[in-house]
C-alpha cells in the first residue's frame, strides 16, 4: 500500500478550490431565511509573528462546521479579515522608520497563506482589511452619524504619560507604573479627548443580553461590566465652605448614620478648594504620587491602604455631624461622582482605611463585632434615630424618601459603565473626520469628501506635546471650513483600533459597496451573525462596543435586528508546556534538557525543573509554528488534532504524541481506500458501524463537539481494518462525513471513487435509525460485584430473562452452589450481579 501523499493532496486542493472559487457565497433569494447562516470568526491582528497553532483552533470549528452546513443544503456565509490597523505596527515604524501600511500588508499576506495552507473554506473575495481607505472611509462615516446623534463628544481625560518619551501611553504601553520602551516612571497627563456616549445605551446593553446565547459565565461579565445598581444620591454640605456640596453615589443610603469620613479622589475640583493651608503640601505630594499610579493599581483590593486629610469636613446631612474630608487613590474621579462616603462598620475596604487612620467606627448595622471586623451582611439598625428596627428595604425606602423631603438627596440608578474614551494620540489609525472652525466651532467632513486619508509622514515618532504625530504635519491638519471657508484645523488624534472591529461584520455582507457601508437588502438577508467564535478575552471590551455601535445603527434604520451575535462560543486555550524553577520563575524551552525520562534540567545551571503547562510565549520559546505541523503531518492532521484534543471550550495542552496520533488515523484512511473492492452488499457489522458513524458524527458536529466525532470516524476504520474490503456505497458515505473534518483527503478519496467535481456541496448521507442498535450487547454476570462470567445476548433481554440466563451459567452455578441468595441486581443490557 502507498504512503498518504499529503503534501502533494493539499496544495492540489487548495489550488482547485481557489481556481474554482469553491465556497464564493452569493445572496441567493431562493433560500428560505431559516436555511441562511452566518458564521463568523474574530479576524487577528496580523502581527509579525504570524499565526501559532492556538489561532487556527475556533477558524477549525466554524469550518467544519460551516462545511457541514453546506452539505446539509445551507447557504454559508463564512469570511475573514484583518484587524490591521494598531500600535504594534506603529511602534515598529517608529523603531526602524519602515511605514506601517508595509510591515501591516507584509504581515497580511503572510497570515493568508497560512490561513489558505488550512484548508479554510473562506470566501476570499469578501475579505477586509481595517486600515485600507475603502474600509475605513465607512468606519469614518459611522462615527459622524454618532457624531450628529449627538454620541461623540470632546472633553479633557487623563492619559499615560510618559516624561522622557514625551508621548502618551496606551495602557499597554505601561508596565508597572512604567513606559515599556524606556523604563521611565509614568505620570497622567489632561489632555482633549474624544469620548462616545456608551452610557445613553446602558439598559439597553444591559437588556439585550437576555435574548442572546451566551454563556451564563460570558453575560456575567458583560453585566458586572456595565454594573446597574439601584441607589441615591446624596449632597453633603462643606464647613466653612457655604457654596460647595459634594455630591456622593450609594447604594445604602440606609447607612448614612453610620458614615464617619468623606474620600475624594486625588483629581476632585474640590480637593484644591477645600484643603487647609497646613494640609496643602501633604494633599499635593499625594496627588502627585498619586498621578504615577494606573487605575488598576489604585484600585486593587489587597494593596495597603493610603491618604492624606485635607483639614477639612463635611456635614453628615442626617445628624449634622462634622466628618473629616480626606483624599485617597482608592477612589477614581472616572467612576461615580469621584468621591464617596464612608461607612467603616460595614465595608471591609472603609473598615481597613478607618482602622489605619483612627477614624470613628459606628455600628449601624446589628449582627457582628466591629472591633474586629466589618460586618458586611445585613440585621436590623441601630444608632439609626428613625430607622431603628428597620430592615435593609424598608430602611433604604424610608431614607430616600427623607432625603427628597429635605432637599438633599434622591433615587438614582447608577452604572459602572463609563463613556468610551474614543481617540488615540497615534499615527496608525483612522483619522477623526472633523473640523476645528474659530468661528463654527466643530465641524464634520461632509461624508462625500470621505475617506479623509492618512498623510505620509517622514517621522512616526511621537510629537512631544502628547499630540498625535499628525499634529505636526501642517499641509496636513491646515485646512478650510466645509461650512464657512474659513482657515481651521483638522482633528489630530485617531481612532482605537476597537472602531474597525466594531463594526467588521457588516462590511463582510458587502465589501466592494462604494454607495453605503452595506446595502440594507444584504443586511437583512444575512443578519443577525448566527455563530460568533473567539476569545474569552474579548468579552467585554469588544463586544461591548461592537454590541453599542450596532444598537446605534438599529435606532438610526440602518440594520434590522438590534443585537449583532444571536449565539457566541468562547474556546479554549491551546496551551504549551514550559518549565519552572523552585523559585516559580520560568526558563525558555531551548534552555531545557532532559536527562531521562520525565526529568528536566535547566543546561546553564544543572537545577531540576519542574513541568507546567502554561500559555504559549515568545519569550519561553514553547510557541508552536501551524507552518512545521503542515510541513511535517500536513493541514488535515493540524485540522483533525486541533479538534481531537478536547471540547472546544476547554483549555489543553499540545503534545507531539497527539499529533502523531492522528496522522495514523488519515494514513489508515488512505491505506483503507486502497483495500480491494468488495462485490455485493456490505455485511451486518459494517453497515451498522457506518450507520452509528453518521449518526454520531451528525449530532456531534451539529453541537460543535467534534471530538467525539473523530472518535466514532476511528472506530468505524478499525471495522473496515477487520474486513478489508472496500465497499463502493458505504465508503463513499464515509468519504463525506469525513470531508468537513479532513477536506483535503476526503476530495482525494472522492476523485478515486470516480467523482469529477468538487464533494463541497454534496448530500450529507443520512442514516436509519433502526441500523444504528447493536443487534448484541455484553451483558456481565458477577458474584458481590466480581465478574465470574458473561454472554451476548439481545438488547432488549427483560430483566426475568436475564436473571434466568445468570442463573444457568455454568461458572455462576460452580460459584454459587450451597450459598443462599440474598438478593439479584439486573440493570438490562449491561449486569446480572448476585449477592450471597
Amino acid at each position: 500500500m502507498s504512503k498518504y501523499p499529503f503534501g502533494d493532496i493539499e496544495k492540489k486542493w487548495q489550488t482547485y478550490w481557489e481556481e474554482n472559487k469553491t465556497f464564493k457565497v452569493t445572496e441567493d433569494p431562493s433560500v428560505p431565511k431559516d436555511k441562511r447562516v452566518y458564521l463568523l470568526d474574530m479576524f487577528p491582528y496580523p502581527s509579525g509573528a504570524g499565526l501559532h497553532v492556538g489561532h487556527p483552533e475556533g477558524y477549525t470549528a466554524t469550518d467544519i462546521y460551516g462545511r457541514y452546513l453546506l452539505m446539509n443544503g445551507y447557504n454559508v456565509l463564512h469570511p475573514m479579515g484583518f484587524d490591521s490597523f494598531g500600535l504594534p505596527a506603529e511602534n515598529y515604524a517608529i523603531k526602524t522608520g519602515t511605514h506601517p501600511k508595509v510591515t501591516t500588508e507584509a504581515n497580511i499576506a503572510h497570515f493568508i497563506k497560512q490561513i489558505k495552507s488550512i484548508g479554510f473554506a473562506y470566501d476570499w473575495d469578501r475579505m477586509v482589511q481595517t486600515h485600507t481607505p475603502e474600509y475605513y472611509r465607512w468606519t469614518q462615516w459611522i462615527f459622524l452619524q454618532l457624531y450628529k446623534e449627538g454620541l461623540a463628544y470632546e472633553k479633557e481625560a487623563p492619559i499615560n504619560w510618559c516624561p522622557d518619551c514625551k508621548t502618551g501611553l496606551a495602557n499597554e504601553e505601561v508596565k508597572d507604573g512604567r513606559c515599556e520602551r524606556c523604563d521611565t516612571e509614568v505620570t497622567r497627563k489632561n489632555l482633549k479627548q474624544w469620548m462616545l456616549r456608551i452610557t445613553e445605551y446602558s439598559e439597553e446593553l444591559l437588556e439585550g443580553l437576555n435574548r442572546i446565547d451566551w454563556s451564563d459565565s460570558l453575560k456575567a461579565m458583560q453585566t458586572n461590566w456595565i454594573g446597574r445598581s439601584e441607589g441615591a444620591n446624596v449632597r453633603f454640605s462643606v464647613a466653612n465652605h457655604s457654596e460647595e456640596c459634594i455630591e456622593v453615589y450609594t447604594t445604602r443610603p440606609d447607612t448614612l448614620f453610620g458614615a464617619t469620613y468623606m474620600v475624594l479622589a486625588p483629581e476632585h475640583n474640590l480637593v484644591e478648594k477645600i484643603t487647609t493651608p497646613d494640609q496643602k503640601a501633604a494633599v499635593q505630594k499625594y496627588q502627585e504620587t498619586a498621578a504615577k499610579k494606573s487605575d488598576l493599581e489604585r484600585t486593587e483590593l489587597n494593596k495597603d491602604k493610603s491618604g492624606v486629610f485635607t483639614g477639612a469636613y463635611a456635614i453628615n446631612p442626617v445628624n449634622g455631624k462634622e466628618i473629616p474630608i480626606w483624599v485617597a487613590d482608592y477612589v477614581l474621579i472616572s467612576y461615580g461622582t469621584g468621591a464617596i462616603m464612608a461607612v467603616p462598620a460595614h465595608d471591609d475596604r472603609d473598615w481597613e482605611f478607618a482602622t489605619a487612620f483612627n477614624i470613628p467606627i459606628i455600628e449601624v448595622l446589628q449582627g457582628g463585632d466591629i472591633t474586629q471586623e466589618a460586618f458586611t451582611e445585613d440585621g436590623p439598625h441601630v444608632n439609626s434615630d428613625f430607622l431603628n428596627g428597620l430592615g435593609k428595604e424598608e430602611a433604604i425606602s424610608t431614607m430616600i424618601s427623607w432625603l427628597e423631603d429635605k432637599g438633599i438627596g434622591e433615587k438614582k440608578i447608577n452604572y459602572k459603565l463609563r463613556d468610551w474614551l474614543f481617540c488615540r494620540q497615534r499615527y496608525w489609525g483612522e483619522p477623526i473626520p472633523l473640523v476645528h472652525c474659530p468661528h463654527c466651532g466643530i465641524v464634520p467632513v461632509p461624508e462625500d469628501q470621505l475617506p479623509l486619508t492618512l498623510p505620509e509622514v517622514d517621522s512616526y515618532a511621537p510629537s512631544g506635546t502628547g499630540e498625535s504625530p499628525l499634529a505636526g504635519i501642517d499641509a496636513w491638519v491646515n485646512t478650510t471650513c466645509p461650512t464657512c471657508g474659513a482657515a481651521s484645523k483638522r482633528e489630530t488624534n485617531t481612532m482605537p483600533q476597537w472602531a474597525g472591529s466594531c463594526w467588521y461584520y457588516l462590511r463582510y455582507l458587502d465589501p466592494h459597496n462604494t454607495e453605503v457601508f452595506a446595502d440594507k437588502e444584504k443586511v437583512d438577508y444575512w443578519m443577525p451573525v448566527d455563530l460568533y467564535v473567539g476569545g474569552v478575552e474579548h468579552a467585554v471590551l469588544h463586544l461591548l462596543y461592537a454590541r453599542f455601535w450596532h444598537k446605534v445603527l438599529y435606532k438610526l434604520g440602518l440594520v434590522s435586528e438590534d443585537e449583532p451575535f444571536t449565539r457566541l462560543v468562547n474556546q479554549g486555550l491551546i496551551t504549551s508546556f514550559a518549565y519552572q524553577r523552585k523559585n516559580k520563575s520560568l526558563v525558555p524551552v531551548d534552555e531545557v534538557e532532559e536527562r531521562e525520562t520525565g526529568v528536566f534540567v535547566e543546561t546553564e545551571t544543572g537545577e531540576e525543573l519542574t513541568q507546567v503547562v502554561t500559555k504559549m510565549s515568545k519569550s519561553l520559546k514553547n510557541v508552536i509554528n501551524p507552518d512545521d505541523i503542515i510541513r511535517d503531518f500536513g493541514a488535515d492532521s493540524l485540522r483533525l488534532y486541533e479538534m481531537f484534543m478536547g471540547p472546544l471550550q476547554v483549555s489543553k495542552p499540545w503534545t507531539t504524541r497527539g499529533i502523531q496520533g492522528v496522522h495514523r488515523f488519515l494514513d489508515r484512511v488512505w491505506r483503507a481506500s486502497e483495500f480491494p473492492e468488495a462485490h455485493g452488499s456490505a455485511p451486518g457489522n459494517i453497515v451498522r458501524s457506518l450507520h452509528q458513524t453518521i449518526k454520531k458524527v451528525t449530532e456531534n458536529t451539529a453541537n460543535l463537539e467534534c471530538n467525539t466525532a473523530i472518535s466514532q470516524m476511528m472506530i468505524h476504520i478499525n471495522e473496515l481494518f477487520q474486513a478489508k474490503k472496500l465497499y463502493k456505497k458505504e465508503w463513499s458515505d464515509f468519504v463525506l462525513i469525513l470531508a468537513p473534518y479532513a477536506p483535503h483527503l476526503a476530495e482525494e478519496l472522492w476523485e478515486k471513487l470516480g467523482n469529477n467535481t468538487s464533494l463541497a456541496h454534496e448530500t450529507w448521507p443520512a442514516y436509519k435509525e433502526e441500523l444504528t442498535k447493536d443487534t448484541t450487547v455484553t451483558v456481565v454476570f458477577q458474584i458481590n460485584g466480581k465478574v465470574k462470567s458473561k454472554a451476548e445476548v439481545s438488547p432488549d433481554l427483560s430483566k426475568d430473562d436475564l436473571e434466568k440466563l445468570a442463573m444457568s451459567d455454568e461458572k455462576m452455578i460452580q460459584q454459587i452452589q450451597g450459598k443462599p441468595i440474598r438478593k439479584v441486581i439486573v440493570v438490562p443490557g449491561k449486569i446480572v450481579n448476585v449477592v450471597v
